[in-house]
């Protein structure tokens, strides 16, 4: 599906239902401005019908209507009349479409604006003293760190996120900010503590079945996460024939749903088949890759198509040079359209 159709497809459709063109709740609050419980669960499910859209296809198009959803959260919470309750709900909700917006700007390779609004969002968790937008805001932010080569800040919010999920109660969520602590370990070049660290977050994710679920946002984390995040933590070791391994099962073990994440990882398998020395399969799966790409939008996937392409590039063997020029042409002529 070429991106400049997106519209047109079905998600797009249900993209536009989700969000009138004209700045109002489908169903719109009484003469009297007053909003209810029903008025809240339609823009609760707007922000819903983003994150699934997010997921599949990345955040190019979704960011723009994610920050139409976020000025009429605000323009219902500062205009109309309700309820102590429904007013902490509607804050709360402001709180993460602005987490959302953060995670978008992230996703697109845009830094400043995604830390902007990250911070909106963990104002928001303070005033209203929420710890799972908490928990997820430093999460965030500690992702976001070690992204851009900071991982003792990484690893700091991350041990602040920690202690926070360690009294919400969920294994699953303390797995997920596990594994972001290994992150920003294996950054810092402590493997040991790394490795360490990302069996603990293995052992968690394990006991999934105790103890308090864990929120929706962390739907996403599993085996294909752990995997991903071994095979990233033998990548900055230099083990790249051990990377090769996860790296294949977290592409084997990737819910199709998650577009995005199926385009990352191929492309980063192919970049540790070439780093291993099996360039002809490295290649083959870059170019492969340009298939998930016809419906991703992302930043962070297109660096890392870059990256393997610079490495295809440096390499003498015809495959190599093959699958170089295919991808330089598939991102020339997708900056044309």
């Amino acid at each position: 599906m070429e991106r400049r159709r997106f519209f047109k497809d079905g998600a797009g459709v249900a993209a536009a239902a989700a969000l009138p063109a004209h700045g109002e709740t489908s169903t719109p609050p009484s003469h009297t401005r007053a909003v209810g419980t029903a008025h809240l669960l339609e823009l609760r499910e707007g922000l819903r019908s983003l994150y699934q859209l997010d997921d599949a296809f990345g955040g190019g198009d979704v960011r723009s209507l994610t920050l139409r959803h976020l000025r009429r959260v605000k323009r219902v919470m500062n205009t109309s009349n309700y309820p102590e309750t429904i007013g902490r709900q509607l804050q709360l909700l402001v709180g993460e479409t602005a987490e959302h917006c953060a995670w978008l700007y992230y996703d697109a390779d845009e830094q400043d604006k995604a830390r902007r609004y990250w911070g909106e969002a963990l104002t928001a968790a303070t005033v209203l003293q929420d710890e799972n937008l908490q928990i997820l805001v430093l999460a965030s932010l500690s992702m976001q760190a070690s992204y851009e080569g900071r991982p003792r800040e990484g690893y700091n919010l991350a041990q602040a996120a920690q202690k926070r999920a360690a009294q919400y109660g969920s294994p699953v969520l303390q797995s997920l900010i596990a594994s972001r602590e290994a992150r920003a370990l294996s950054l810092m070049r402590d493997t040991s503590a790394a490795s360490k660290r990302l069996a603990d977050s293995m052992r968690l994710a394990e006991r999934a079945s105790r103890g308090r679920p864990s929120p929706d946002w962390a739907a996403f984390h599993g085996q294909a996460e752990l995997d991903y995040a071994q095979g990233l933590l033998y990548t900055e070791a230099g083990h790249h024939h051990g990377a090769v391994e996860f790296l294949r099962a977290a592409l084997a073990h990737q819910d199709r749903t998650y577009g995005r994440n199926r385009a990352l990882y191929r492309l980063t398998l192919a970049r540790s088949l070439v780093q291993d020395g099996e360039v002809d399969e490295g290649a083959a799966n870059a170019v492969d890759s340009l298939e998930h790409l016809e419906e991703v939008e992302s930043g962070r996937v297109m660096r890392r198509l870059a990256e393997v392409t610079t490495l295809l590039r440096g390499i003498q063997a015809p495959s190599a040079q093959d699958a170089a020029d295919e991808l330089t042409e598939y991102v020339e002529e997708r900056a044309a359209s």
